[in-house]
């Protein structure tokens, strides 16, 4: 192995994101690792959708969720995660509404820091700071993106194109083609800069098109994946979502060559139990050049979510082997 620590840039958005940046950061203990975390900048739903709406900018939750989960644990900075995660409950009255319903506290904290350092990178690097968090965050692009989808099915005989990051998510059906609007956005220069030095490209877990695919889409971000002499992992999800109903696991796969032509993978790590017969979900992962790991990271409980302990075992001796 290199000197130095393993440079690694987690892509993604939401609760897959943030599951995988917890349990990259119970990797730390026993590996030394440099971690960045790229979160995709096309949410238009709930608080995002509202603050986006009225004050334009990124969208702050996904980027507030992955702040969270990299947040230090000692007491102090604990109470500050958790007041960023914090959602002010509706107190309105008759004719009343209030206008801070729904909104995390750390929504509007990082929307302010935008606005205060007028650049998302400063602004994010303060936040950190903030939460003392184990590793950097930042967004895909500095300018909010649209997803767009064209979707097939649900009782639909012909292709319908849904617009919005939320509207994607929810609309039943199968998506047949993806895009971004701007079609061409600029990839954050910082990111790029963390693509060329890294180690390993992780992408996944998470709602496939919504939060992992939107990074792929990015021209320069695309090229840089593909081209950086790097290893990358695939973390496959535990159970399908809406707008993934009728997805294979091996078509989770085949999605991110067809959205990026020659991008090839190391490893492909996935549950056990969610795999099922694996034949399907090998050829596939060999057909992007990678081997399949297999492993329980599910919690416990039967419910469909990593655990991060579980999930940060099965990290470390794929993180920690020769590059």
């Amino acid at each position: 192995m290199t000197a130095g620590p393993v440079r690694v840039v987690a892509f993604g958005g939401g609760h897959g994101l943030a599951a995988s940046l917890r349990a990259l950061r119970r990797c730390r203990a026993k590996l030394d690792l440099d971690l960045t975390a790229v979160v995709t900048v096309g949410d238009d739903g709930g608080s995002s959708g509202r603050l986006r709406a009225v004050r334009g900018g990124l969208p702050p939750g996904d980027l507030r969720q992955a702040l969270a989960a990299l947040a230090d644990d000692d007491e102090v900075t604990a109470r500050t995660a958790d007041l960023l995660q914090y959602r002010f409950v509706d107190r309105s009255g008759p004719g009343a509404p209030d206008p801070l319903a729904g909104h995390p506290v750390g929504n509007l904290v990082l929307s302010g820091l935008m606005e205060l350092f007028g650049d998302p990178v400063r602004a994010l690097a303060h936040a950190a700071a903030m939460v003392r968090a184990h590793g950097r965050v930042l967004p895909m692009s500095c300018q909010p993106v649209n997803i767009e989808a064209d979707v097939l099915g649900a009782g639909r005989a012909a292709l319908v194109t849904v617009r919005g990051q939320h509207a994607v998510a929810v609309t039943p059906g199968r998506v047949v083609a993806l895009r971004l609007s701007p079609p061409s956005p600029a990839a954050c220069p910082e990111v790029l800069a963390a693509v060329r030095r890294a180690d390993w490209l992780i992408f996944g877990p998470g709602s496939w098109y919504t939060s992992v695919i939107p990074h792929l889409l990015v021209p320069e971000l695309g090229a840089a994946i593909v081209t950086r002499r790097a290893a990358r992992l695939v973390t496959l999800n535990l159970a399908t979502e809406r707008e993934t109903l009728g997805l294979s696991l091996a078509g989770h796969l085949a999605a991110l060559g067809e959205y990026l032509p020659g991008l090839m993978v190391d490893a492909v790590l996935a549950d056990v139990r969610a795999v099922g017969e694996p034949g399907p979900v090998r050829r596939a992962a060999e057909s992007l050049g990678a081997r399949l790991v297999l492993a329980p990271l599910a919690v416990a409980d039967g419910d469909p979510r990593h655990d991060p302990t579980a999930l940060g075992d099965a990290l470390v001796p794929l993180l920690g082997a020769a590059r």
